[in-house]
């Protein structure tokens, strides 16, 4: 009989790497989607005669989508099989991609661009949960490593190939080129992966899920829509989004600490490791993000360069995001937490420091180079925090750790590009209020500028944060291990 402390790595009759592979393929092709059509988007609105404002849905529409299944991932977890999960979600990935692949309309691509959505939200939980099954603490860094590079790689070299498909095939390409791998996922999925999990079926609580809905849902969909609104977030179809998912945010997270079996257990953060990588998790999610969508402003703006070459200059740092991951993984596994973070969070410091002095001067290797060192700081802080926090669980609790770190992704990541893009125009407005000449063009590049040292100037202060954090994490084991390790020593 299988000890309880046991992983199933250790198992000879488990084939461990046919089950990452497939879990890994499919993710890959999964978080592609999610930039793949960017690019794709002013076509779109050429094929379709659409405005600007609706094609944005098939951007907003899927992060809101995500952000409305992730939170249940736990409830899912808990009630299917591993096998049942990966499959079921890569066939809904599937059918969502056919669908937007023959779309003969924006109302049909749409539905199809939720499926999608749906499919690539439960995904990431399920890989985090099965490898967290699957590796003891002390091996996990370097599998989370892979994870990152999967997360990291796919998103980056998504408006590339975008841009060479689009251009010589046509965006129901995008589409297309994904289905073979997709369904080669599912087939090799159908043949290697076996349940790594417990299936317990917890009572449902359907005002838990209603709740989830309306305010994860909500926040996402309000803070989304503030580069659209007129007034920013003094806008009724921003702010009250916002107000209504806040309350009923409230509500969920007060009926999970009284609920015996939660569909998020908030308890969670009652492990101050968890605690930790969470704070660090979206101090850097929000901050990366945001970068990802100012920097091509700038340099498209100030600095008069196109967007495929700003594309470029940002190109190499994203790349060797993910190329670093399964190195700083398995230097978490070697070093621990500190070493990495400490320095990296140093690094990062830096780099918002000087990104705070941009000028309409800055030469373009300074931009290569600070994107570079931010995307380098970033992997070493990243995939150490997200590890080390669902370390420190116990097992019974994986698949709610795994479910607040892949709901807070895109919930910070809408939170973070908003407010800071709002307090980039807000100076800019306020350098032209004052300036005598607001139409000159030198001078509109001159407010943007003054702008972005703002946002990057609050980045500083927010990485002196991450760095002080870093200071008191320490590297977390659960204590069932513990006590499992402690025991094989006394036999």
């Amino acid at each position: 009989m299988r000890n309880q402390y046991e992983f199933l790595s250790e198992d000879p009759n488990i084939k461990v790497k046919p089950i990452v592979f497939s879990l890994i393929i499919g993710a890959f092709f999964a978080i592609l989607n999610e930039t793949l059509l960017n690019i794709a988007l002013t076509t779109l609105m050429d094929e379709f005669q659409l405005s600007i404002t609706t094609v944005q849905w098939m951007s907003t529409g899927f992060m809101l989508v995500m952000a409305i299944v992730i939170p249940l991932s736990a409830l899912l977890l808990q009630w299917f099989t591993t096998r049942q999960m990966f499959l079921s979600t890569m066939l809904m990935f599937t059918i969502g991609t056919i669908i937007c692949a023959i779309a003969p309309n924006f109302t049909i691509l749409l539905v199809g661009r939720f499926l999608q959505a749906a499919g690539t939200g439960l995904l990431t939980p399920i890989i985090f949960n099965v490898f967290l099954l699957l590796f003891p603490p002390e091996r996990r860094g370097a599998i989370m490593g892979v994870v990152g590079l999967v997360i990291m790689f796919a998103p980056a070299i998504g408006p590339t190939l975008s841009g060479v498909i689009v251009e010589y095939l046509g965006w129901r390409y995008l589409f297309i080129t994904v289905i073979p791998f997709a369904l080669f996922s599912i087939l090799f999925a159908y043949k290697y992966l076996v349940n790594v999990s417990e299936v317990t079926r917890p009572k449902i609580d359907f005002l838990s899920i209603i709740l989830s809905t309306i305010s994860f849902g909500c926040i996402v969909f309000g803070f989304s829509s503030v580069g659209e609104a007129e007034s920013g977030f003094l806008t009724p179809i921003v702010y009250l989004p916002i107000l209504v998912g806040v309350i009923a945010l409230f509500f969920f997270c007060r009926r999970q600490l009284k609920l015996e079996e939660p569909i998020m257990d908030l308890r969670v953060f009652s492990y101050p490791m968890f605690r930790l990588g969470v704070f660090l998790f979206v101090i850097i999610i929000m901050t990366m993000l945001s970068s990802e969508v100012i920097l091509p402003l700038y340099m498209q703006g100030p600095l008069a360069i196109t967007a495929a070459t700003a594309g470029l200059i940002l190109l190499p740092g994203s790349l060797l995001n993910g190329i670093m991951s399964p190195i700083m993984g398995q230097l978490y596994d070697k070093f621990g937490p500190r070493k990495l973070m400490i320095p990296a969070t140093i690094v990062f410091s830096g780099t918002m420091l000087i990104l705070s002095k941009l000028s309409l001067q800055t030469p373009i290797w300074i931009i290569i180079v600070c994107y570079i060192l931010l995307m380098v700081s970033v992997s070493a802080t990243l995939m150490p925090a997200q590890t080390n926090a669902l370390n420190a669980l116990p097992k019974h609790l994986y698949p709610h750790g795994t479910a607040v770190l892949t709901t807070l992704q895109p919930i910070c990541g809408a939170i973070g590009v908003s407010v800071f893009v709002s307090l980039m125009k807000a100076k800019q407005n306020s350098w032209l209020s004052q300036s005598s000449t607001p139409a000159d063009p030198t001078t509109i590049n001159e407010g943007l500028v003054a702008g972005i040292e703002l946002v990057y100037l609050i980045s500083f202060g927010l990485a002196i944060l991450a760095f002080v954090i870093s200071l008191f994490v320490q590297r977390a084991m659960p204590k069932e291990t513990e006590n499992s390790s402690l025991e094989k020593q006394v036999q």
